[in-house]
């Protein structure tokens, strides 16, 4: 029968320590939100304009900052924004939410709380039914909390 020591104890604590480290990937880099928008745009060409940001430019607290979308759409059935995806470069994951709509929800409108580790760029992006694509951006300062702190 073989107990565990308090040094082995230690030891095994250091070790679990150095592999949570180890797998820490840390935060996303303006690169890996570049990778995402091009994956969501299919590396065409946005246009700005028809989307607009309800984002405060100073968020106290990253745990919980409010976003609300609208994009100007007809949401008819010929002509219709059929996804929202919301991008941000200072998490950890850049993709933080994606929408689907139809032309049964009427508006192509979005409300939701979303969390980011720091200050950084926020990207909305719109897809069509038409093939047509678009995007804005807002900077958000965090000063508080976060993923990252």
């Amino acid at each position: 029968m073989s107990l565990l020591t308090r040094r082995g104890a230690l030891t095994l604590g250091a070790g679990m320590t150095l592999t949570l480290v180890a797998v820490d990937d840390g935060m996303a880099t303006p690169a890996d939100a570049d990778a995402e928008i091009a994956k969501f745009t299919g590396g065409k060409a946005t246009e700005s304009g028809k989307i607009s940001i309800d984002l405060p430019e100073i968020a106290e607290n990253g745990n919980t900052v409010p976003l609300a979308i609208k994009v100007d759409s007809p949401m008819t059935a010929d002509d219709y924004v059929s996804e929202i995806r919301v991008i941000g470069d200072a998490n950890p994951n850049p993709g933080i939410v994606r929408f689907h709509l139809t032309p049964m929800s009427g508006r192509a409108e979005a409300a939701t709380r979303i969390r980011l580790g720091g200050t950084g760029t926020v990207t909305v992006l719109a897809k069509t039914s038409t093939g047509k694509l678009y995007a804005e951006r807002k900077v958000v300062k965090v000063t508080v909390g976060g993923c990252g702190g």
